[in-house]
């Protein structure tokens, strides 16, 4: 399930019991989330629901953005998980802001692993993209939907599927030179 830090939404949370709870960003005002959730600054709000959800043994996840003062503080939360914002990797235009924005996502994902957090990612990534992330080191979970249900438009859900899968599959099996 994915939530705003609203205590009403938790309330939904902790009634339909889901496997895990990812906390994101909410703006009523964007058609998709621009970005990460500002863990430090809504602390004492994510304590309370992070609290609540792992009470109720509902695993927590946190939509932050691939920055090192982010991930400690969803340690120091104690969320389970972090799900890496990828949007500014995924919307790199140059050559180089794509390659900076990936190894951004490395060092945070490097820091979520030796914090004992779950790592995830997900936002924009797509068929050419999903390769550089999916070798990130220890990375349990993407979340990627719009790519797929685009593609399954054309070719059914079960290839849309098959086909991402195989672009995971294929990056993770090459050898790093």
């Amino acid at each position: 399930l994915e939530a705003a830090v609203a205590p009403e939404i938790v309330k939904i949370a902790l009634e339909l019991k889901p496997d895990q709870v990812t906390f994101v960003p909410e703006r009523r005002e964007e058609l998709t989330t621009e970005g990460g959730l500002d863990a430090i600054g809504q602390k004492d709000r994510l304590e309370e629901a992070i609290k609540r959800c792992r009470d109720a043994g509902i695993s927590v996840s946190l939509f932050i953005d691939p920055d090192l003062a982010q991930v400690a503080c969803a340690a120091e939360l104690r969320a389970d998980a972090v799900e890496l914002h990828t949007g500014r990797y995924a919307d790199g235009a140059a050559e180089q802001d794509v390659a900076s924005e990936l190894n951004a996502l490395v060092r945070a994902g490097e820091k979520a692993v030796a914090l004992k957090l779950a790592l995830h990612a997900g936002h924009g990534l797509n068929y050419q993209n999903v390769g550089a992330v999916a070798r990130i080191p220890r990375m349990l979970e993407l979340n990627i939907g719009h790519a797929i249900v685009t593609r399954a438009v054309f070719v059914g859900m079960e290839r849309a599927v098959r086909e991402m899968r195989h672009c995971i599959d294929d990056m993770r099996n090459r050898e790093i030179v």
